[in-house]
């Protein structure tokens, strides 16, 4: 009998150890987890959550921020399953990211920044931007007014200066951020025959000079002596004579949106166009508010708060969605399309950061009306990140009146969205979304202008330098602290170093395929791709260790957010005026405590348990990224 005992206790200890073998290395029957993620981004059927989606069809709304699907038990399935294993990927991507490997990446990301700035001071300045392949400088296209690329932007102002002055403080030089200040209050004038875009000119001229006036003037000094010795609040006179040449466009509209250009000496050219964009009509609110409230003048935030409410009275009954492109003099919508990339981005943005800054409840009842509507209608696929049936979410762009596709394409600037979902908190959306971004990233090295999610190949293919991504890897790591997103940060530092680095700065690329180059440097390479990635990897930064809450304007300017921007002695002028009709009249409209929002961009204190995205979420993504790239 004992011997029988003995052979049966063999025989079920073996029995156990297959088990357990069959378990661990996924010999046995699978989870399902896999065989419901394929992370194909076809989407050949656009499926949605209950089935293929249907014209104008109303999604159901997605999970609330915190109600996320990648709880411990789904981690801890996928770190153990089929295929490469816990082992290479906690290799590849989980390991903790050493202090000197952060020091290192941080001292990469100022000399980045170093090697464009002085160049371009060496070779270009006084002029707007620089040609870093032939070492010169850049300004507006005289002989051709036409070229409407370069004269929006470059308004014959020395703009790469202007621009990159917090991020000079940022990164605590203070004696070039007040060398490069005395040389803006003496050089810098705006009394020029130069015709620029309205939008263009207010985030990146308007903005650096209130965010550096703020730096100047702020008494706790977090990033060094950053004041300038006499300093009269000259760069706050200087914003004030940029907006009141800024102001003719706001005039002889029918329906308060602006024009989208003006002469800094002239006004409105006689031959202005009447068409503008939705983010360049809807995304002045913030620098024109600071400068009426610094001010005490009110006349800049209510043009500004103006056009917003017009543009938003434009909206679709049917959807909440706005087009991309409208009639100022008419209203009507000359571009139906509605989605989160050009045209549209920033005027989301500015709903929510507006809100931030100045506490107007009907700036956050509009963004929650409108983000409300890009759920049900822009987002597509399943309605989680990581289960259930179809594709993973994305979104997309549709016709504003019907939610019907429209095309089958995303641009890079809807990478920003990751980011600002960051700031209301629904983080398990934008870890999934910011993903699908890298993933590109991770094919080119680069992000294309354009690309086309069905063909899964660029249909525009340059890459500008731009920093969105960087932007959302920034506000990700915030939120997380999870060391995947300094490996995002340290692929993107990289990669621009490989790819874009010339003789004289950073190029444009041509072609994000060959690598191809064109000769421009734009201005928020230094005011926006340099300053997210230096701060990614400096833990120790003021604008995370000050206790002060900052804000980053959509051209990367910090703002601090104080109680001072929240006193308006107007409030009560700008009611009588008329709120936004009915707003969020389209379906729902979520009350402003459903969304929980940050108010900060930096010190994102206020977001969900880190603890829930702690290290295994590198696994989980970058199983998912390589699948998308095809490393898989």
């Amino acid at each position: 009998m004992q011997w029988r005992a003995l052979v049966l206790g063999l025989v079920l200890l073996r029995l156990g150890l297959h088990g357990v073998l069959w378990l661990v290395f996924g010999l046995g029957p699978s989870m399902g987890f896999y065989q419901r993620f394929p992370l194909s981004f076809g989407f050949q059927r656009l499926r949605g959550p209950d089935g293929p989606a249907s014209p104008g069809r109303r999604r159901r709304a997605p999970r609330r921020p915190g109600q996320g699907v990648c709880g411990p038990a789904h981690w801890g399935y996928v770190l153990g399953g089929r295929g490469r294993g816990r082992d290479e990927y906690e290799k590849r991507y989980s390991s903790a990211f050493p202090p000197q490997l952060r020091a290192q990446m941080r001292d990469l990301a100022r000399g980045m920044f170093v090697f464009g700035y002085d160049n371009y001071m060496a070779h270009a300045f006084p002029q707007d931007e620089l040609n870093p392949i032939h070492c010169r400088g850049r300004g507006p296209d005289r002989g051709d007014p036409s070229n409407l690329n370069i004269n929006d932007v470059l308004g014959n102002y020395s703009l790469t200066l202007v621009d990159a002055l917090d991020t000079l403080a940022i990164m605590g030089n203070s004696s070039e951020f007040q060398k490069a200040v005395k040389l803006v209050i003496n050089t810098v004038s705006f009394d020029k025959d130069s015709t620029v875009q309205v939008f263009e000119a207010t985030i990146r001229v308007l903005g650096s000079l209130l965010s550096a006036h703020r730096i100047i003037t702020d008494s706790k000094q977090p990033f060094g002596d950053m004041t300038i010795k006499d300093y009269d609040n000259e760069l706050l006179h200087m914003a004030h004579d940029l907006a009141v040449r800024l102001l003719p466009a706001f005039e002889n509209t029918k329906t308060g949106i602006p024009y989208p250009r003006v002469n800094l000496k002239t006004g409105v050219p006689p031959d202005s166009n009447n068409e503008t964009c939705t983010a360049g009509a809807g995304s002045l609110l913030v620098e024109f508010g600071i400068l009426s409230r610094l001010l005490g003048d009110s006349t800049f935030e209510w043009v500004a708060r103006r056009a917003v409410k017009a543009l938003w009275s434009l909206r679709s009954s049917d959807t909440g969605l706005l087009g991309n492109v409208v009639n100022i003099q008419t209203g009507h919508w000359v571009g139906k399309q509605s989605g989160l990339g050009a045209g549209l981005d920033s005027f989301y943005e500015y709903l929510l950061k507006s809100y931030i800054l100045f506490g107007e409840k009907e700036d956050l009842e509009m963004f929650n009306a409108a983000y409300q509507s890009i759920q049900n209608y822009l987002r597509r696929g399943r309605e989680a990140c990581n289960e259930g049936e179809g594709d993973p979410p994305l979104y997309v762009n549709v016709n504003m009146f019907s939610g019907q596709l429209m095309n089958t394409w995303i641009d890079s600037l809807q990478a920003f969205f990751p980011g600002l979902q960051v700031l209301i908190g629904d983080v398990e959306d934008a870890i999934c979304l910011h993903a699908f971004y890298y993933a590109i990233w991770k094919r080119y090295g680069a992000l294309p202008e354009r690309y086309n999610w069905q063909l899964q190949a660029p249909d525009v293919l340059f890459y500008p330098l731009r920093p969105e991504l960087v932007e959302s890897t920034y506000l990700l790591y915030q939120a997380t602290k999870n060391p995947f997103y300094l490996h995002v940060g340290m692929d993107i530092l990289q990669s621009l170093e490989k790819y874009t680095k010339v003789k004289c700065g950073y190029a444009t690329l041509h072609h994000v395929i060959d690598k191809s180059k064109e000769d421009r440097m734009e201005s928020f390479f230094l005011s926006e791709t340099c300053k997210y990635l230096y701060l990614l990897f400096d833990e120790e930064n003021p604008v995370h260790k000050s206790g002060t809450r900052y804000m980053f304007t959509t051209e990367g300017h910090i703002i601090s957010v104080d109680e001072h921007l929240r006193e308006s002695p107007w409030k009560e002028f700008f009611s009588e005026e008329g709120g936004p009709d009915q707003v969020g009249k389209s379906g729902h409209r979520p009350k402003p405590q459903e969304l929980n929002v940050i108010n900060s961009s930096s010190n994102c204190n206020r977001v969900p348990d880190e603890r829930r995205y702690a290290l295994p979420l590198k696994s989980i993504y970058m199983r998912q990224i390589d699948q998308m790239v095809g490393l898989i």
